[in-house]
């Protein structure tokens, strides 16, 4: 299971809601990853042009507003050019088995339809939907 996504999105919100520049150290504690992992995440969102860091300035900050900042956004930034399925088929299905000779085309059409809803599903997402979340989460616990 890839968990680039989930880590990216913790680390914006981490990033969105510091007053100071937020580092790949302090956002490891938080995620509970090693901070290298953490270094290629952010790597690829200041790619995206999510997050800037400067050079003399320790750590990261957002580029564009958690209102505006979409969590298909994020998932674009983070998978770059991969071509990411939720689903994927399974290899060599036997072409003597009338199940096997048609499966391939018909779950490839099933499953790209249900990626498109997922898709549209994170456009009408935003960061600061997740961190309005995590607030009220913990406003809950206290």
């Amino acid at each position: 299971m890839d968990t680039r996504f989930s880590v990216a999105i913790h680390s914006l919100i981490l990033i969105a809601n510091t007053e100071r520049a937020v580092t790949s150290e302090q956002i490891a504690v938080s995620v509970g990853a090693n901070a290298s992992y953490i270094r290629k995440i952010t790597s690829l969102l200041k790619k995206g042009g999510i997050i800037d860091s400067h050079q003399g300035v320790v750590g990261f900050r957002l580029l564009i507003s958690p209102e505006e900042l979409t969590l298909y956004t994020i998932y674009r930034a983070i998978f770059e050019a991969d071509e990411v399925h939720v689903f994927d088929l399974h290899q060599n299905p036997n072409d003597g088995c009338a199940v096997g000779r048609h499966i391939q085309p018909i779950l490839t059409e099933e499953f790209h339809d249900i990626e498109k809803k997922a898709e549209q599903e994170l456009r009408d997402k935003t960061l600061a939907e997740c961190i309005r979340k995590v607030k009220d989460a913990i406003v809950r616990e206290k």
